[in-house]
Parts: structure tokens; C-alpha cells; sequence
């Protein structure tokens, strides 16, 4: 369905717009996150109002993926932008947790419907050569929302209240909802037949309880529970794959992974979720602990590996959508991530700052030369009808890895510490203030042990990237076409 470049760049505009809203949602609420437990009287529930709106936007992936082929992806991203919209409202005159909590809900499961539909609309309305351009504007929403997230919550949480750290998306949404009404066209749904609600109900089941068990297994009261979680999403993760290998129109069509660039590409996915996604959070701790820095100073080695994702993803869309060229990016991309994450297992304690900080800013260049990309390139090798399911199917398996790995290097960055350190010194009451008001010789000591913990760490997610540099090579030749009606054109070079 080719747009005029005025409408196109009107349409890009909107979503852009929207997609920063849904990605800073999930970061401006992290810096108000104290004040609005201590407010509301329910500090024990404070992960809830993070964790429900993860699960809820991993979750409905898959449904808005179908929904969208079925109805339009159009009519999905309006209704999902006007119901994230109300969540916003109601989570600021939330006036306990659990309230709060339900919002949050339902913001992320709006969410989830924008970014998908954004990704979809784009795909249906361009060609397989101007995708990844589109695509990496789009994307940059994510890693600005990163960095400017937590500084936009603070500012507002400290000079207006916590409720605006909600209610400022209502102007903003209002408006895009406003560009979005004019600029999204109206797309016809290509999928038939009855609504997979078998595959839907398990494929939910299942996640949730993944989400669940990795969520409590960090805590040993609920090591339980976490089993049983486990086990739950085990037997639901099977029946799922039972259901859909029947279902006459799968949620999740698996008959498309036998597509090479399908398969490659949702494995070059996950690997971004589980080798970079999954570190991110951990990155501020290991600096102030290793480098022995303040919590502000701290902050600058990821924001170094964001920005470096955020240049290389504009600069591989644009490249890719300048010659049609695309398997080089991800094999250049997965090496650098490989190597840079090599590297930081092996620095030693006591290197300067912005050592650390220029080899998380390579491996951010690394990631981000697929992160939007690997979607386009997916999306061109998918049929018509199924652009929403395999969009989500490439969003799943990226969120559930970050989410699943996340929760494991937490476990393991805490019984190494705890394992580690003097039996004088406990790990429960151990804080950066803490060692940095010790001696020299503690703090040494507290260096080595965090490098000793993470270097493993490191190591493990080099060899995901190293994983990820044979799903790039097995990434077949070819350009993007110029024809909407076309995918990949076969080329008999090399990438």
C-alpha cells in the first residue's frame, strides 16, 4: 500500500510518538517507584507495578499479533492507544497498590499492542527495501526512553507528584492519537477463520508462570512456589505446541520457523534480550562495587552502551535501506557484542572508567546494528497474513529472554557475592556507601569479589553473541526488494 512521502513521513512521526510514550512508560515509573509504595502504605507489593505491566505486555504479544492480521493492524493500534491512554488516567488517582497495580496491567498490555501494531502498520505500508529505515526510527524510541526515562521521572516526581509521572502522557497521547487518526491508513485484515483461543489461553498460561517462577526463585521462601510455577509452564508450553501444530489459524504459525531467514532472524532476536537486555540493569552495581564510583557516576556505562545501540541502529536502517544489503550488519554486530563482552570478563580491577564504558559503548554499536533491522528482515520473508504473528513471535522470544536471563544473573550475582565475601561482612547489609567509607584494603577485597562474580557472567553472554555470529551466517544471501509484493531477492554474492 505505498503512502505519498508527506503521509509517510507524517505516519513515521506518529509512531514514533507513540512507541516513545508505551517505552517511556516502562522507564520514567522506575525513579518514582519509593514514593509511590511509601505513599500508597504497600513497600512489600512495589515490584508488582513493574512486573505487571512486563508480563502483561510479554503476554498479549501473540493475541495483538493475531488480532492484528485478523481485524487490521489499524484498528488494533487506535483501540490500544485510547485504552493505554485511560490506564494512564487511572493510575494516578490510584489510591492503593493494588489499583495501582491492575492500571499497570493494562498499560502494559496496551503497550504491548502499540509497539506491535507500530511494527506491523509500518511493514504493510512499505517495501521490504524502506523497512529498515522506518524500522530504526521507530526503534530509537526504546533506547532514548532509556536515557532519558529515569531523569524525566525524578524531575517530575520531585516537582509535581508521582500521579504526573502518568498523567503527562495524556497530553502527549492525546495529540499523537489525534496525527495517528489521520496518518494510519486503513489496512484490511488478511487472516481467516476462527480465533486460536486454545493457543492464546496456553501460550498465556505458560508465560505466566515462566514470569512467575524466575520471579520467585530469587527468594528462597518462595522456592517453592517457583517450582511449581515452572512446572505449570512446562506442561502449558507443551500443550501450547500440541494445540497450535492442529489449529487451522495458529496463534503462533509454527510452520513458518522453517523459513531460514524466519528461524535465524527470531534467534538473532532472543540473543539481544538474553546478551545485552538481561546485563543492563546489573551494569550500575558491578561498576560501583568494582570501580568503587558514586551511584551517578555509575550511570554512565550504560548510558555509553544505550547511545552506541542508538547511533548504529539509525545508521544500519538507513544503510540497509540504501542498498538492500542486510546479513552483513547482524554477523558485524554479534562480533563486536561477542568480543566486547569477552573483554569485560576479562578487565581487571582498577582500570579507569572509561575503559569499561568504551567496550559496553562497542557492544551497544553491536547490538543495535540488528535490533530494528532483524525485524524488517523477518517480517519480509513472513506471507502477507502472518506479519503480526511472526512481528510477535520475534518480540516474544526477545522479552522473555531478557526476562528469564535477567532473573538468573540476579541469582547469581547474589549467592556469588554472598558465597565470596568474609564471613565479618554480610551481603545483606552490604551497600556501595558501605565499602566506600572502609578501608582500602575492604575495598580491594570487594573489587575483586564483584570481578571474580561477573566475569563469569560476561563470559557466558560473549558466548550468546558467539551463538548469535552462527544464526547471522546462516542468514540467507540477498537484497530487501523495492516491490511490495516481493521479499527477498536471491542474490549468488556474499552479503
Amino acid at each position: 500500500m505505498p503512502l505519498s512521502p508527506a503521509r509517510t513521513r507524517l505516519l513515521v512521526a506518529s509512531l514514533l510518538v507513540v512507541g516513545f510514550l508505551g517505552a517511556l512508560d516502562h522507564t520514567i515509573v522506575s525513579t518514582s517507584l519509593a514514593t509511590i509504595a511509601g505513599e500508597l502504605g504497600a513497600l512489600e507489593h512495589m515490584s508488582w507495578v513493574v512486573v505487571g505491566y512486563t508480563l502483561a505486555s510479554t503476554v498479549l504479544l501473540p493475541v495483538f499479533g493475531k488480532l492484528g492480521d485478523v481485524l487490521g493492524p489499524r484498528a488494533v493500534f487506535h483501540t490500544s492507544l485510547v485504552a493505554f491512554l485511560i490506564a494512564s488516567l487511572l493510575c494516578g488517582f490510584a489510591t492503593d497498590m493494588a489499583w495501582l497495580i491492575v492500571a499497570r496491567v493494562i498499560q502494559g498490555a496496551s503497550s504491548a499492542g502499540l509497539q506491535l501494531m507500530s511494527q506491523t502498520i509500518v511493514a504493510k505500508v512499505s517495501t521490504p527495501r524502506e523497512r529498515p529505515k522506518y524500522m530504526a526510527v521507530i526503534g530509537a524510541a526504546f533506547p532514548i526512553a532509556i536515557l532519558v526515562g529515569p531523569l524525566v521521572g525524578g524531575l517530575i516526581t520531585d516537582y509535581w507528584g508521582w500521579p504526573w509521572v502518568f498523567w503527562i502522557n495524556l497530553p502527549v497521547g492525546v495529540a499523537a492519537l489525534v496525527l495517528a487518526l489521520i496518518a494510519v491508513p486503513h489496512i484490511e485484515g488478511g487472516a481467516r477463520g476462527r480465533f486460536d483461543v486454545a493457543g492464546a489461553t496456553t501460550f498465556t498460561v505458560a508465560l505466566v508462570a515462566l514470569v512467575l517462577a524466575v520471579t520467585w526463585f530469587a527468594d528462597p521462601a518462595a522456592r517453592a512456589g517457583a517450582l511449581g510455577a515452572l512446572a505449570v509452564s512446562l506442561l502449558a508450553l507443551m500443550t501450547f505446541f500440541f494445540v497450535e501444530r492442529r489449529a487451522a489459524e495458529p496463534i503462533v504459525p509454527l510452520r513458518l520457523f522453517a523459513d531460514r531467514t524466519i528461524a535465524a532472524g527470531t534467534a538473532l532476536s532472543a540473543i539481544i534480550g538474553i546478551g545485552l537486555f538481561s546485563i543492563t540493569a546489573y551494569l550500575p552495581t558491578y561498576v560501583q562495587m568494582a570501580y568503587r564510583t558514586s551511584a551517578t557516576v555509575s550511570g554512565l556505562v550504560p548510558i555509553a552502551t544505550v547511545f552506541g545501540m542508538l547511533v548504529s541502529n539509525l545508521l544500519s536502517g538507513f544503510l540497509a535501506s540504501r542498498t538492500g544489503r542486510y546479513r552483513v550488519y547482524p554477523i558485524l554486530g554479534t562480533t563486536l557484542g561477542a568480543l566486547g563482552l569477552l573483554v569485560m570478563a576479562l578487565l581487571p580491577v582498577g582500570m579507569p572508567l572509561w575503559v569499561p564504558m568504551v567496550v559496553m559503548a562497542v557492544v551497544g554499536l553491536g547490538t543495535g546494528a540488528f535490533m530494528s533491522l532483524i525485524v524488517a528482515v523477518v517480517q519480509s520473508a513472513a506471507p502477507p497474513k502472518d506479519i503480526g504473528a511472526v512481528t510477535a513471535s520475534v518480540n516474544i522470544v526477545r522479552q522473555v529472554g531478557s526476562t528469564v536471563t535477567t532473573a538468573i544473573i540476579g541469582a547469581v550475582i547474589g549467592f556469588g557475592v554472598a558465597a565470596l565475601l568474609p564471613s565479618a561482612m554480610d551481603d545483606a547489609t552490604l551497600t556501595p556507601a558501605l565499602v566506600q567509607a572502609a578501608s582500602p584494603a575492604v575495598q580491594a577485597g570487594v573489587a575483586g569479589i564483584y570481578r571474580d562474580v561477573f566475569a563469569p557472567v560476561f563470559l557466558a553472554l560473549a558466548a550468546v553473541y558467539a551463538l548469535g555470529i552462527v544464526a547471522a551466517v546462516l542468514l540467507p544471501h540477498g537484497r530487501l526488494s523495492d516491490e511490495a509484493s516481493a521479499t527477498v531477492e536471491p542474490r549468488p554474492a556474499t552479503a
